[in-house]
């Protein structure tokens, strides 16, 4: 059996001895290595399989001219460019099985930038002075593995060979394992959930998985939001079961969980059939209390948890939130359906509950109204939203949809 290959990127005039033990223990564990150089201060301490130069090269960039003019963004962007087109090549190709990295700010910078260029699934560990903190910008949607590296990468000792070592058996092990792939082929649909709107999704995930559909839920808090729209956009999926767009009250209100401004618009351009609820448009996402903005201090807050605070939307705020959302549906090439819960939008917007405001739902249906085009479903219930019946009806209007969508020929890759 031929080895799987391994590759390493790094900046190897600053990490090289670093970068030759994890070498070494890859290969000792019977895999081959690539090594990918994207360093620009120095010459590295051996000769890389891809050198500095040829990574400048892919980013349509000069390495002296780099060397020469010692600017550290500039010369960060030009190898994070290079290194995203070598490893797309390399990946393309099936030359490598799996992707390592170790770095500080600037390493980080570079690999993960190439990282999340890659496709789901493909294996990827970043061993970063960076990963117990904030690594969003690092990781972004893709599923990069941010192991902490504890001391700075500046040479080997007791405790950074055992994290290096232990790097060297996690890509190995994510290389090696194989896909736990389903016994037949399942048409996907994506759906959005929340804590609050958890049992709603859950008991529409089961009707559809009866009828013979795999279905990937994915948590609206923004990241979840950026990489359903991502994925879709990739052909991922047949169909969305859109039961949460509670990241557009976040990104219209100043929310900590937006999933920017291109949240719900991915399915339009596909075709794919969509099935969209205002769920949870009742809330805005902000961290521990003590961390709402000044200027929400006086708004109607509810706690979560210790580490979650809930501001609820206002009636103004609920009616943009239905411009946007007839907005971007208006757009769509395929199949829409939107159903709306008459009793609120989440498990605290009910009789009784700290956010119900049956007045912020009717400023929501008046905008979307005003504003959707005549060709796309509106249905409104007279239901809860985590009501059997509701879950019921949002399966099955889906369903609906899809099989419009087949008999019509309006989404090709039904």
């Amino acid at each position: 059996m031929i080895p799987k290959t391994i590759a390493l990127i790094g900046t190897f005039d600053t990490k090289g001895e670093e970068f030759s033990f994890l070498r070494d223990r890859i290969n000792s564990a019977g895999m081959r290595t690539m090594m990918i150089d994207v360093g620009v201060l120095g010459s590295p301490p051996f000769a890389a399989d891809i050198s500095q130069a040829e990574v400048a090269a892919a980013a349509k960039e000069d390495l002296a001219a780099l060397q020469k003019e010692r600017d550290r963004g500039r010369s960060v962007t030009a190898m994070a460019l290079g290194a995203t087109a070598i490893l797309g090549r390399l990946v393309a190709q099936g030359a490598i099985h799996g992707v390592a990295a170790l770095g500080g700010s600037a390493g980080t910078a570079i690999a993960t930038a190439a990282m999340r260029a890659l496709p789901y699934g493909f294996p990827k560990l970043m061993v970063s002075t960076l990963a117990a903190g904030d690594t969003k910008p690092y990781v972004g949607t893709k599923d990069i593995c941010m192991m902490p590296s504890v001391l700075d990468i500046s040479g080997l000792n007791h405790v950074s060979r055992r994290i290096l070592s232990n790097a060297a058996g996690a890509i190995c092990g994510m290389v090696t394992a194989e896909p736990a792939g389903a016994l037949d082929d399942k048409p996907a649909i994506a759906a959005t959930m929340f804590g609050v709107t958890t049992p709603c999704v859950t008991a529409a995930r089961r009707i559809l998985e009866q009828r013979g559909y795999e279905v990937l839920v994915f948590h609206a808090t923004g990241s979840g939001g950026q990489a359903m729209e991502q994925l879709i956009e990739d052909g991922a999926f047949r169909a969305v079961l859109d039961m949460t767009t509670t990241e557009l009250a976040d990104e219209v209100a100043g929310g900590v969980m937006s999933a920017g401004p291109d949240r719900l618009e991915a399915a339009g351009r596909k075709g794919i059939p969509q099935l969209v609820c205002p769920g949870a448009i009742d809330m805005v996402n902000f961290g521990p209390v003590e961390t709402v903005p000044v200027q929400f201090r006086n708004r109607k807050l509810y706690v979560h948890n210790p580490t979650v605070t809930l501001m609820r939307t206002t009636p103004e705020e609920c009616a943009e939130i239905g411009r946007i959302t007839a907005t971007k549906l208006n757009r769509a090439s395929g199949p829409v359906t939107v159903l709306i819960p008459l009793q609120g939008v989440s498990a605290i917007d009910k009789s009784g509950g700290p956010f119900y405001s049956p007045e912020a739902l009717n400023s929501y249906c008046r905008a979307l109204k005003a504003t959707l085009s005549s060709a796309i479903k509106l249905v409104e219930l007279d239901a809860h939203i985590n009501d059997a019946s509701f879950a019921r009806a949002a399966a099955g209007l889906l369903m609906e949809s899809l099989g419009a969508a087949r008999e019509t020929g309006a989404a090709e890759v039904l």
